[in-house]
């Protein structure tokens, strides 16, 4: 039996060794896709990133898909049963890196897109996709630079879908309308280096950044909401010492990251845990990198039309949620866009052996297809 146009796509998707920033073609083959369907390409490069901008009419509302070419490294290739950039099909799943984040899902927006334009050719308003090839890396030349030169000439995204994993169990599980914000701190706390025999001549800094540490990891931030769980912060990176049993470090370094709900602002999250730093007497040094503001899509025509089509195709209801990580969701969602994430299940993403089940990605084009028809269709 023949392959499927999605399972043909993605295939020659996975084939390309597109590790962050390198796009490897994926575009270039998207876009001939697209120009055969009316579609207007841009291809905007800023420094080391390709990035795409296709619209097919000129008029609102504006339906985007947006998604990414690149992937994580595949680590040790020997972990790998099968070559990470040969797609190969085993048991009804697909294997490659990439497979479920997220070219299987691009594949899918290719089908959808393609089967709703030559049944609807006049539709309303316009069809768009935005394809970087950095959501995987430093992501500052991607997304964000896009949406940046699309706010410059007023042009507005109504309706997002971002093809990130986001499904548990079975596609179209759960449906990701808003993420938390994401806020790195790391603070160099400053004391002075000695002799561990003489510490009344030397001021260590570990003892000055310890009790501030247990503090801050004890705070209450607060409850969440109705669509996010409580803000958490976690410690992820401790360091001092100078290599030797009987000298005082000079400085200690730490770095920590908050997940935060729309209880909260980076502001006052900054306020209090630098209230916390001078209540506890340390001098130090911080610097911030905020990644992305939490966003939250309520209920409305995009997520009707979304959990509809999931119930259509798939014979079961969905859930929304707001956990995980971030995801370029969080470029477009503050220019006034309806945002929602929808994907393949996610149980293999950035792991050896990634893998995406094949009539998973032909369902989610079903559902990507009955979601443009509900929304675009004349």
């Amino acid at each position: 039996m023949s392959d499927s146009l999605v399972l043909q796509l993605a295939k020659d998707l996975l084939s390309r060794k597109s590790v962050t920033p390198e796009d490897a073609g994926c575009q270039q083959m998207i876009i001939e896709r697209l120009e055969g369907l009316g579609f207007t390409i841009e291809t905007m490069v800023f420094e080391d990133t390709t990035n795409l901008w296709a619209r097919r009419g000129t008029t609102a509302p504006v339906f985007c898909f947006a998604g990414h070419t690149d992937v994580v490294p595949v680590g040790k290739i020997e972990d790998w049963d099968t070559d990470p950039f040969v797609p190969t099909v085993i048991d009804g799943y697909l294997y490659g890196r990439g497979a479920a984040d997220m070219k299987g899902s691009i594949a899918s927006f290719l089908v959808a897109v393609e089967n709703f334009i030559n049944a609807n050719p006049n539709h309303q308003g316009s069809i768009a996709l935005l394809i970087t090839s950095d959501e995987e890396g430093p992501f500052i030349n991607g997304t964000t630079r896009v949406i940046d030169t699309l706010e410059a000439r007023n042009e507005k995204i109504d309706w997002c879908i971002v093809g990130e994993p986001s499904s548990t169990n079975k596609v179209g599980d759960i449906v990701k309308n808003g993420r938390r914000g994401s806020l790195t701190g790391d603070i160099v706390v400053k004391g002075i280096q000695g002799h561990v025999a003489y510490p009344h001549l030397a001021d260590n800094p570990i003892h000055k950044l310890a009790p501030a540490l247990t503090e801050l990891s004890q705070v209450v931030w607060d409850q969440g909401n109705e669509y996010f769980p409580a803000t958490t912060l976690q410690i992820t990176d401790i360091r001092s010492g100078a290599g030797a049993s009987n000298i005082v470090p000079g400085e200690a370094t730490c770095q920590f990251n908050l997940r935060y709900s729309t209880e909260l602002t980076a502001d006052l999250i900054k306020f209090r845990i630098e209230g916390i730093f001078a209540k506890h007497g340390l001098n130090y040094d911080i610097s911030w990198v905020h990644s992305g503001q939490p966003f939250l899509t309520e209920p409305g025509n995009l997520l009707n039309a979304i959990t509809d089509s999931i119930e259509n195709v798939c014979g079961y209801p969905s859930e929304l949620s707001t956990s995980g990580g971030t995801s370029d969701g969080r470029f477009i969602a503050p220019t006034g866009a309806q945002v929602v994430e929808l994907g393949p299940v996610n149980a293999t993403i950035h792991k050896v052996n990634e893998c995406v089940k094949i009539a998973d990605i032909e369902q989610l084009a079903e559902i990507y297809e009955q979601t443009l028809v509900k929304l675009l269709a004349q």
